[in-house]
């Protein structure tokens, strides 16, 4: 992964990484453990680098903060938010170091920030997961 994240853009994963990592996340969401268990029964170590590069996709975007000369804006409310799902997930005791605190914590961020009223958070995995499909399509063909 690149030092600077925020100027630097991430390289697209592969499609079949995409749809692995993202069929992880939603049937963690959806506390579908005997799918999660045998997603990451099939993908082993690897699940846990490709949810972090979810992660970092998903978390990077929205946590850019744009010059507001020291104003108040949205970027000042979402760090805010931001703080607190990191304490939140602190207080909850999630481990980033395994896939379960990994996914749990792409789905409270996605339910904290990326959503409105806390619902809708498997149309917004699902609409992330189809970015990063697009993405990783896109790459592949300029590859091939």
């Amino acid at each position: 992964m690149p030092e600077n994240t925020v100027t630097t853009p991430l390289a697209p994963m592969e499609p079949e990484d995409v749809t692995d990592a993202f069929a992880y996340i939603r049937a963690w969401q959806a506390r579908d453990i005997d799918t999660a268990g045998a997603v990451a029964d099939a993908m082993g170590p690897e699940l846990h680098r490709l949810l972090l590069d979810v992660a970092a996709r998903v978390f990077i975007p929205v946590t850019a903060v744009d010059d507001c000369d020291g104003e108040p804006c949205a970027h000042s409310f979402l760090a805010a938010a931001l703080g607190r799902l990191l304490l939140e997930l602190l207080c909850h005791g999630v481990c980033l170091a395994n896939a379960p605190g990994v996914a749990d914590t792409i789905v409270r961020f996605t339910e904290n920030i990326l959503t409105e009223d806390h619902g809708g958070v498997a149309d917004v995995l699902r609409q992330l997961e189809a970015t990063g499909m697009k993405q990783a399509m896109e790459a592949h063909r300029t590859t091939a």
